[in-house]
């Protein structure tokens, strides 16, 4: 199976759906609340129709495999993860372009869907890394890496220009196969708890 292949990916908590423009209402109403974080790319309720049209067309361009997220015990859609910067001659991926709304954040949603994401990209699609990014500011996003089991590469200094021309130092984590029966296992063991 390629990274880049549309499937559905389902556990107990969450269902990862290829994006399509049907989840936008659900989508937009899962912004509410996130207008606050500067240090990452949330879209709004004005841009949501915008952000699925663009991440369709990296989808399309075969570097993107976006999925909306939709928790179960609720049966909405409650926010976006991709596989992007895919090399597939490489069997590399970046998991990011990850954001919830307020409701899912510190629940089960994150570890599930990360569980499900992680087992596709090293058990389906054989790959030989996978990578996540943040900005150095993100320091929720660099907990929930970290409580992952992924180890820290690096810092990318002055690594992009965000809108508001503020410079952005990236930190880059990556997970490798022989890293995944651990990860698994302590996600697992972290559901179990929840």
């Amino acid at each position: 199976m390629l990274l880049t292949d549309p499937v559905t990916l389902e556990n107990d908590v969450v269902r990862l759906e290829p994006l399509e423009e049907a989840h936008a209402p659900d989508l937009s109403a899962a912004t509410i609340g996130l207008e606050h974080a500067w240090y990452t790319s949330v879209p709004t309720p004005e841009t949501i129709d915008d952000e699925i049209a663009r991440r369709s067309a990296w989808r399309d361009a075969g570097s993107m495999n976006p999925w909306a997220v939709r928790r179960l015990d609720t049966d909405r859609v409650v926010g976006m993860t991709t596989f992007c910067n895919i090399d597939q001659p490489v069997r590399h991926v970046e998991i990011g372009y990850t954001w919830l709304g307020v409701d899912a954040q510190r629940t089960a949603v994150n570890s599930s869907a990360k569980l499900l994401l992680l087992g596709h990209a090293f058990d389906a699609c054989d790959a030989i890394a996978v990578e996540f990014r943040t900005h150095w500011h993100n320091r929720q996003s660099r907990a929930a890496i970290e409580r992952l089991g992924a180890k820290r590469d690096g810092v990318l200094r002055n690594h992009r220009i965000g809108p508001d021309g503020i410079l952005r130092d990236t930190v880059v984590y990556s997970i490798l196969p022989t890293e995944w029966p651990g990860v698994r296992r302590g996600l697992q063991e972290r559901l179990a708890r929840a």
